[in-house]
Formats: C-alpha cells, sequence, structure tokens
C-alpha cells in the first residue's frame, strides 16, 4: 500500500472510534470504500467504549486492504506514558479501564506487542498540500509551520483552544492549511475554510447531542456518519 498521502485519490478522515467497534464497522459500509482510498484514522482508536482490542485488530488488518495513516491520539499516548512511568492513574481514569477489560487483562504491559508497536508507530501529524490532519489541533494564532516550531508533540494531542467561540465565530485561523482534527466532542461536524472537526462522540452516547461516528472524505468535504450501535 502507498506510504504517502496525496490529494490524487479519496482522502477518508475518521473521528474517534474509542472501542466502538459495530459503530466503526457500519461507518466503513456506509463509506463504500474503493480500492484507491486512502484512509486517515485521527486517533483514539481506544478506552471508554467496549471493543479496544478488536478495534486494534480490526485496524491492523485494515492495512492490507487500504492505505491507511494512522495518528496518535492522547489515549494511546496516555498509555504509552503509562508504558513508560508504569503509573496507570491518569490512563486509567480517562477509560483505561474498559480497554483492560477487552483485552482480559489486568495490567496495561500485557497487551499484545503487536498491539503496542502499533500504538508507538502513529503519527503526530500529516499533511498533504490543502489539509493538515491532526488529533487534538493546533494554536490558531501561528502558522502550521510556527505551530510545528512551537508545539511539542503532546500537544499537538490535547489542544482544544482552537475551537473557542473567539476563533470559530470570526474564523480567525493564521493557518495556511485546513486543519483536520479530532480529540474534542461537538454536536455537528465543524466545517469551516480552515477547519474541518469530525469527534462527534460516539462513545458518548447517552448524550442526545452526541454519539455518532463521522468521517470525512476529502477534497469534496462530504461527511459520513452512524450512530452509536455498540451499545
Amino acid at each position: 500500500m502507498a506510504d504517502r498521502l496525496t490529494e490524487n485519490n479519496r482522502i477518508i478522515a475518521v473521528g474517534d472510534i474509542h472501542g466502538c467497534l459495530y459503530s466503526f464497522h457500519e461507518l466503513l459500509e456506509r463509506l463504500e470504500l474503493r480500492e484507491t482510498d486512502q484512509l486517515v484514522f485521527l486517533g483514539d482508536y481506544i478506552d471508554r467504549g467496549k471493543y479496544s482490542k478488536e478495534v486494534v485488530d480490526y485496524l491492523i488488518e485494515l492495512r492490507d486492504w487500504y492505505s491507511c495513516f494512522f495518528l496518535m491520539g492522547n489515549h494511546e499516548l496516555m498509555f504509552l506514558q503509562f508504558l513508560e512511568t508504569d503509573d496507570p492513574s491518569l490512563w486509567l481514569q480517562n477509560g483505561g479501564k474498559a480497554t483492560l477489560e477487552s483485552y482480559r487483562i489486568k495490567n496495561g504491559h500485557d497487551l499484545p506487542e503487536t498491539h503496542i508497536e502499533f500504538f508507538r508507530s502513529c503519527l503526530y501529524f500529516l499533511q498533504t498540500e490543502h489539509f493538515f490532519f491532526v488529533h487534538g489541533g493546533l494554536d490558531p494564532e501561528m502558522s502550521i509551520d510556527q505551530n510545528l516550531k512551537n508545539l511539542g508533540n503532546e500537544e499537538l494531542c490535547w489542544i482544544r483552544i482552537h475551537l473557542r467561540p473567539e476563533y470559530l465565530d470570526q474564523e480567525r485561523y493564521k493557518w495556511e492549511k485546513t486543519v483536520v482534527c479530532g480529540h474534542t466532542p461537538v454536536s455537528v461536524p465543524i466545517m469551516l475554510d480552515k477547519l474541518i472537526a469530525i469527534d462527534t462522540g460516539c462513545v458518548y452516547n447517552n448524550d442526545p447531542s452526541l454519539g455518532k461516528l463521522t468521517a470525512v472524505i476529502l477534497p469534496e468535504r462530504t461527511i459520513i456518519q452512524t450512530d452509536n450501535i455498540d451499545s
């Protein structure tokens, strides 16, 4: 499969899955994937939902069929930081317990090595001529190059300031490209000239304003969604 993302074929960015396996399958069915499609997953594959292990298994399998690009989410990052520090508290407080249950283990160190390597291989950002893909977002007051020089990888996974009303309402973004991100749940996808945000909180299906898994097809900016069907 291709190792470089190109705008010559469809790019499909997928929002935060969070262990929602059946919703993920349903979304892929609705996308009617083509052989030449390129899938960009925006991070947060694990935690909170019931099927983190199965989601990761399926993502790894998808690489054999399509050009897939996987970004680092703050939840994958929290897990990797736990491995480094041996302090699971932050990860467990943010949905890690559900991940352990899906693997049927009690210690995160016991995850399959193939899955740990998958997390470690995730990219912190990805870009093409017109789009910049990242899990969290970027600082609206800086150009993309300035963001990359001034922000660390962890900040790229966690940042949210670009979604403050003073930026959204006036579309005050100094980016040269359209930033495509997840991370922060929104009731409907945000579709601005310089910002596309598609985490519609699939795992939060108890909230009537959330509970959808969203993908965007680029460059035409077509939104494809499914309701959470995992619970």
